[in-house]
């Protein structure tokens, strides 16, 4: 994070988080009927919680340790939705093979992301940076 960064939507694990849920929010709305409530509720919420956690502690960055709670949190959220993908495919509710693939790449790719996130927050931002 430097000084051109004026806003948590300059951040790239801000930029692909928001992509991610906006791509499995399209992908449940062909999921089967009795998925839309189910699974589909799940993995909606913890995909866009992703993105919510990184807003929530980029507004409060001001304390370290609150940025990187948050932080925490998203990459969690992160790991959470690979696990609703997977069990969305495993249990043939989603069938698109290859667009699973890409999504589960996509957020192992972007729970790493946040992992670095999360060291270079702890080593370089100090409290009470603006």
């Amino acid at each position: 994070m430097n000084r051109s960064m004026k806003s948590y939507r300059d951040l790239e694990v801000f930029k692909e988080s928001k992509r991610l849920a906006i791509a499995i929010h399209q992908l449940t709305l062909t999921l089967p009927k009795f998925e839309l409530f189910e699974e589909g509720s799940q993995i909606r919420r913890s995909s866009k919680s992703v993105t919510a956690n990184i807003v929530e502690g980029y507004c409060r960055r001001r304390y370290k340790a609150d940025f990187i709670k948050y932080l925490v949190w998203a990459q969690a959220e992160c790991d959470e939705t690979i696990v609703h993908l997977d069990f969305l495919f495993e249990t043939k509710s989603y069938h698109h093979e290859q667009i699973y693939n890409t999504l589960k790449s996509d957020y192992i790719l972007l729970s790493k992301k946040l992992n670095r996130f999360i060291q270079w927050v702890s080593l370089h931002l100090n409290d009470y940076t603006q």
